[in-house]
C-alpha cells in the first residue's frame, strides 16, 4: 500500500499544465491498464497493444516506448490498489476537454482483444471507462478563470 503523502512520479507529472502531452499519454495508458488488470492477469501483450495503438494514431510523439512502457506497469500496479478508482478519474480529469474519449474507448476494446480472451471483467471495464467519459467535469481553462475573476 501507498501512503497517502507520498506521490509517485506519474501523479506529479499530471499536476504539472506544462506536460499537457504527457498528461494525454497518461490518460492513454490508463485506459489500457485498467482493461489490462480487469482480469487479474497482465499480460505483456497487452502493454505492447498500448504502445502500438499509440503510435499508430501518432498520439503521443515525444514520449518514447520505454516511458510509455514504464508507465503502463506503474499505473497498472497502482489500479490493482483499492483506491483504483480515484486513480482513474484524477488521470483522466486533466484531459477531459480533450478529443480523446474514442481514443480511450477504441484503445481498451483492442486491450480486451488482445490476448485473444475478453473477460467479462474487461467488458465491465470497458464500460465503466465509456461512463466516465461521459460524466467527468470538464477541465476549466486556466486563463479563463483568471479572466473572469478580475472582471
Amino acid at each position: 500500500m501507498s501512503d497517502a503523502n507520498d506521490t509517485n512520479s506519474i501523479e506529479a507529472e499530471i499536476t504539472e499544465p506544462s506536460r499537457f502531452n504527457e498528461q494525454a499519454a497518461v490518460a492513454l495508458v490508463i485506459s489500457g491498464a485498467l482493461v489490462a488488470v480487469a482480469d487479474r492477469r497482465v499480460s505483456p501483450v497487452e502493454r505492447d497493444e498500448v504502445i502500438r495503438f499509440i503510435r499508430e494514431r501518432g498520439l503521443a510523439p515525444l514520449i518514447s516506448d520505454d516511458r510509455l512502457s514504464s508507465m503502463f506497469d506503474e499505473l497498472a500496479a497502482r489500479l490493482e490498489e483499492p483506491d483504483f478508482a480515484n486513480v482513474v478519474i484524477d488521470t483522466l480529469r486533466p484531459v477531459s476537454d480533450l478529443p480523446l474519449s474514442s481514443h480511450l474507448i477504441e484503445l481498451s476494446e483492442r486491450v480486451a482483444a488482445a490476448d485473444e480472451d475478453v473477460h467479462p471483467h474487461e467488458v465491465q471495464a470497458i464500460k465503466l471507462l465509456r461512463l466516465l467519459t461521459l460524466v467527468l467535469p470538464r477541465a476549466k481553462p486556466v486563463g479563463a478563470a483568471s479572466t473572469a475573476a478580475k472582471g
